[in-house]
């Protein structure tokens, strides 16, 4: 309990003394009287009874405020104890809500990025990572949906001189009642000049630039060996299996920098087919069985395709075909989205027949829900006929 309080006990205390003295003179007054009733004076003592009891209630005022004072003293101290347990920590630090916007952050972290403090309260973790990994940062972001488990991410970071600087990231989530995240704890590491130095030459290692480039024009069926995995340079491949129907059904998306192949699956059938011009390089499994380092650049994508295809998954388990289509928007938008101002623009022509057996639906119900989808603002369709999500998030 603060002073204020404390001040308003004190108020009312005076106020009861006052009283007490006012409830004397009027038994005084009664006293000196000839002929009274007999209850008047009976009325002035309880009066005085009850006074009395206010002032022990006075007083256990005053023990409940020293004992809460004492309490908060010790809140204090425990909350100043731990405030520069967190600044003076030798690891960077910081706190976000779930979609990454900074809430907290202590003297390292700050400093790692060579920014004052107050300046990243409020701001988007993103805006510090290089542009070219700020898609993989929000895959990884968006995937922290498992309860008590900590992540790690290794990243390249830009600090608001330029500079950039290679880093790990450790992140764990606090969950609502209802398991959503509520906030982001971040460990934030640099990686030391010789490791740096070592996953830089891997990335330059494996710039597969001396490798044949594959060539595929849009609609083409791109062929699958069991022994070979292939890397997109560039383009969105679409990877698809029959369901008991003998329809396609949509279970992933790669496009640059992804990989995919029918190693990575134990489908029956498995097809890949180029949404756009494509180019892709192959890479033998016994090439990465052979090298820790190409293992060690593939791991990442080897990952990325698993939680993708897992998203894709969870479309089926939403119970109604409109929900089921919202999710899936977002799932494109997330994976293979483009920025176009403030909106977001799929840059493949996926048919109505493609949405309705990603869906689990009919090509009639799609069109109808899109078209409803249109016309209430939260998607338009550009010259080419490529969806443009609008309010969709």
């Amino acid at each position: 309990m603060d002073t204020i309080n404390k001040s308003k006990i004190d108020k009312f205390a005076q106020k009861t003394r006052a009283m007490d003295k006012r409830i004397a003179k009027l038994y005084e007054n009664v006293v000196s009287v000839p002929v009274l009733p007999q209850s008047v004076p009976q009325v002035l003592f309880e009066l005085g009874s009850a006074s009395q009891t206010v002032h022990y209630a006075i007083e256990e005022l005053y023990q409940q405020n020293d004992q809460l004072e004492k309490v908060q003293e010790a809140l204090a101290a425990d909350f100043h104890r731990y405030e520069e347990l967190f600044e003076e920590a030798p690891d960077g630090y910081c706190v976000t809500d779930a979609h990454g916007k900074i809430q907290l952050a202590n003297r390292k972290f700050a400093k790692l990025l060579n920014i004052e403090k107050y300046y990243l309260i409020g701001k988007g973790l993103v805006n510090f990572v290089a542009l070219e990994e700020r898609k993989c940062f929000r895959n990884f972001l968006s995937q922290l949906s498992q309860p008590g488990r900590s992540q790690e991410l290794v990243i390249c970071l830009q600090r608001r001189s330029g500079d950039l600087f290679e880093a790990a990231f450790t992140v764990s989530a606090s969950y609502d009642n209802q398991g959503k995240p509520q906030s982001l704890r971040w460990l934030l590491r640099p990686i030391s000049e010789s490791r740096r130095l070592e996953l830089t030459q891997i990335k330059k290692d494996y710039h597969f630039g001396d490798r044949p480039i594959h060539k595929y024009s849009k609609g083409e069926t791109i062929l699958l060996d069991p022994q070979t995995i292939w890397y997109v340079c560039q383009g969105v491949v679409k990877l698809t299996t029959l369901c008991e129907r003998n329809e396609e059904t949509l279970v992933g998306l790669a496009d640059q920098g992804m990989i995919f192949g029918s190693y990575m699956t134990s489908l029956n059938t498995y097809q890949a087919t180029a949404m756009s011009e494509i180019q892709l390089v192959s890479i033998y499994v016994s090439e990465i069985t052979a090298s820790p380092n190409l293992s060690y650049f593939l791991f990442p994508k080897v990952n990325q395709r698993l939680r993708q295809t897992e998203a894709f998954l969870a479309v089926s388990g939403f119970r109604r075909v409109q929900d089921r289509l919202y999710y899936l928007l977002r799932l494109l938008k997330q994976e293979i989205g483009e920025k176009i101002g403030d909106d977001t623009r799929i840059p493949i022509r996926l048919t109505h027949e493609d949405f309705a057996n990603a869906c689990c639906t009919t090509r009639v119900t799609i069109t109808r829900l899109l078209c409803k989808l249109k016309h209430q603002g939260k998607i338009s369709l550009d010259r080419k006929r490529h969806i443009i999500l609008i309010n969709i998030d």
